[in-house]
């Protein structure tokens, strides 16, 4: 197993619960991944928080604090997947401070695997928990840039924009927290974007807008549509009007920007929206409408490449993400597993437990000889689900991979049902455990 974040922590979990013996490596000093802000590569910035509320979010059978805020931040999530570590007593078969330089495939289809510490270990099977966001996604752009150009992966803290005019381009969910921190700190901030997108607020009603969008009737595709189309109309209004660009796409068919705070402060000009990127010239930028400004800093909100340097060419890749089945079980090498490479229309978190244990459940099989083990080998190979939900998701490199959620889950419960699994919300040692934390959480509340 490598990686110690939520979805290696998950897996674990799984691991022990189906009494399945594994080995774990993880480069870093701790359990948390890329929300242990400390950790050398780690994306995290001090302004950010948690795009999924806490409670449609959260390993199963821990729920998240109740006095966790809505949208809790980055050092709270830490917090949370350390108390999940605690509570199943994870660490212990954690080697930390320890990479995974190589892993190959032998002849009997079991995996040899080379450590940073020099040890080769073999294994029937290799998961691959390592995420998503470690490799910086670069753009080349014409011309060259004299002042400060970087990835956001390097951004830490607002007072890095005091001073400086500055622009984020990208606007992606941490592009635009970023730009918020840039418009309150920076002396001029900028905001590039390169298409439109959907802006949608955290909150619908005074609720978290998941929680809002799980509570109400299952809707047909046209209607959910119709009914967020109308709430964004009320809610956000006309974006054009603050100089972004209309949406390229559907509602839906493509991740949400699930921040208003963005336009808020475009509508108080201490941020400025700005087409995508002609040239760069000295400490000038053109951009495509012709206009230009004089920049200090250039921070890229591009995102990241899904990258397995230790895999070789195991993953077949698509639009520069791996394509498996389900996401989760390599089609081309039995047991090469991946839990954390996931792009989808919901939080990953609630997904974590059910790819994990979908996993465990058939490395189970497989070494109980049970027919199960055979009967999903078969579909690996063969079955070709649509797992869109009818949704056209947009054509990028990022949704080359994309599924529905809800299409998703339902689909691999099924899969549950066909294979005689237990679900990890109805396993008795999930339950059991949930039970021991909700009567210590209780007796601590009443101390």
């Amino acid at each position: 197993m490598i990686g110690a974040g939520p979805a290696g922590l998950a897996m674990a979990r799984a691991c022990v619960v189906m009494g399945l013996s594994y080995d774990q490596y993880d480069a870093h000093s701790d359990v948390g991944g890329l929300w242990d802000i400390k950790q050398q590569g780690s994306p995290m910035y001090d302004s950010a928080h948690f795009i999924s509320s806490k409670t449609m979010s959260g390993f199963d059978g821990l729920p998240m604090p109740e006095q966790y805020p809505d949208y809790p931040s980055h050092q709270q999530i830490l917090q949370y997947i350390h108390a999940f570590a605690d509570q199943w007593q994870l660490r212990d078969k954690i080697s930390f401070q320890t990479k995974v330089v190589d892993i190959e495939k032998l002849q009997d289809d079991s995996w040899q695997v080379k450590l940073s510490t020099g040890e080769s270990k073999n294994y029937l099977a290799v998961v691959c928990a390592t995420g998503s966001n470690w490799f910086p996604r670069l753009p080349k752009f014409a011309g060259e840039f004299s002042g400060e150009i970087r990835h956001s992966s390097t951004y830490r803290s607002p007072d890095e924009f005091k001073g400086k005019r500055v622009m984020v381009i990208g606007a992606g969910n941490s592009g635009v927290d970023i730009a918020c921190d840039a418009a309150t700190h920076a002396d001029k901030a900028f905001l590039s974007v390169r298409r439109g997108y959907h802006f949608v607020p955290k909150h619908i009603c005074g609720v978290p807008t998941d929680v809002f969008a799980a509570s109400g009737p299952q809707l047909p595709l046209w209607m959910q549509r119709m009914v967020l189309g109308g709430l964004l109309r009320f809610y956000v209004g006309d974006i054009t009007r603050l100089g972004l660009p209309k949406a390229d796409h559907k509602l839906l068919e493509s991740h949400p920007i699930l921040n208003t705070q963005v336009l808020y402060y475009m509508q108080h000009g201490d941020l400025i929206a700005k087409p995508d990127v002609e040239r760069l010239e000295g400490r000038s930028v053109l951009f495509k409408d012709g206009s230009r400004e004089e920049l200090d800093m250039i921070l890229l909100a591009t995102g990241y490449n899904q990258v397995q340097p230790y895999a070789r060419d195991y993953f077949r890749y698509e639009g520069g993400r791996p394509n498996m089945y389900l996401q989760l079980f390599s089609r081309e090498h039995k047991n090469l597993l991946a839990p954390s490479f996931i792009e989808t229309n919901s939080g990953a978190f609630k997904l974590f437990d059910l790819m994990a244990f979908a996993i465990a459940n058939h490395l189970n099989d497989q070494l109980q000889g049970k027919p199960q083990a055979k009967w999903l080998a078969e579909m690996i190979q063969r079955d070709e689900p649509d797992l869109t939900g009818g949704i056209d998701f947009v054509k990028s490199d990022r949704h080359a991979a994309y599924f529905d959620s809800k299409t998703w889950q339902n689909y691999l419960k099924k899969i549950y049902r066909t294979m005689g699994w237990t679900l990890p919300t109805e396993h008795p040692a999930v339950l059991q455990q949930a039970a021991t934390t909700a009567r210590s959480a209780s007796l601590a509340h009443s101390g």
